[in-house]
């Protein structure tokens, strides 16, 4: 039996799993993009100070791109529009609003761009490795179909949600979602060991991309443009806008640059 996505009913009042699921990812999120601007020569408040833009820029940004590319469907049903606890979420366009309020804010502090890019990177991946599960709840983002043998493998509890209009179905929610924790294991592993300013927002975007893209392989649900799978095509561009910027900024990291990382962490 699938999973009633409404979790609490208070009155009119719905509280959903998905929301819930999101709320905990922003709350997780922010916690350990504090505690490593603690770290660095950042004010963790403006981490803080700038969540309140990059939050509701990024809900804006996802959505938009999610009603953008399922028009055909909104032009109908104008109402659905703001209905994001229905689901309907795109990471790349949560990506994109986020990153344009974040950039907005970084300029008009002065910031290091770069540094404040490698504070948020393991928070972002961990997010989403969290978020994935809302779309458990809401049985969407699932893969084609898949034989009974083949979902055994999994927990009953799995199984029961894969089972979407009479036949099982890849759990992509899953594997999307353990490749991204693995992506947050390896950055925060990485951390100390960075050598630039960079490394590991562009680590992040290289290698949530790659896992993207083949997860993305499998969807039966996936945003298109013309032929071709949107979050691939989006995917593939960032791999290399990854790799260049990698190369770039690796060419103009300095010596001193590298000390510090070497410091950083035990200063506080």
């Amino acid at each position: 039996m699938a999973i009633d996505p409404v979790a609490v009913q208070l009155g009119p009042v719905s509280i959903y799993w998905y929301g819930i699921t999101m709320t905990t990812a922003f709350i997780l999120g922010t916690a350990l993009a504090y505690l490593y601007a603690t770290k660095s020569k950042i004010d963790p408040e403006h981490i803080l100070n700038m969540l309140i833009f990059i939050i509701p820029a990024g809900i804006i940004g996802a959505r938009l791109f999610y009603v953008i590319f399922n028009w055909s469907y909104y032009q109908n049903n104008p109402s659905e529009i703001i209905a994001i606890w229905h689901g309907g979420l795109s990471i790349h366009g949560s990506l994109a609003g986020g990153l344009l309020a974040g950039y907005l804010y970084i300029k008009k502090y002065q910031l290091d761009f770069w540094q404040v890019g490698d504070i948020f990177a393991p928070s972002v991946i961990l997010g989403q490795a969290i978020g994935r599960w809302g779309n458990f709840f809401n049985q969407e983002a699932f893969g084609g179909p898949v034989s009974k043998e083949f979902i055994s493998r999994f927990p009953e509890f799995i199984q029961n949600q894969m089972f979407i209009g009479g036949r099982y179905h890849h759990p992509t929610f899953l594997y999307e979602s353990l490749w991204n924790l693995l992506v947050f294991i390896f950055l925060v592993i990485f951390r100390p060991y960075r050598r630039f300013h960079g490394q590991l927002i562009l680590l992040y975007i290289g290698l949530y991309s790659a896992g993207r893209f083949f997860v993305e392989g499998i969807r039966s649900d996936s945003l298109m443009w013309g032929p071709f799978r949107a979050a691939q095509v989006a995917s593939l561009v960032l791999i290399g806008l990854a790799v260049y910027g990698l190369f770039r900024l690796r060419t103009k990291s300095a010596g001193e640059e590298q000390e510090e990382f070497a410091t950083e962490d035990t200063e506080k």
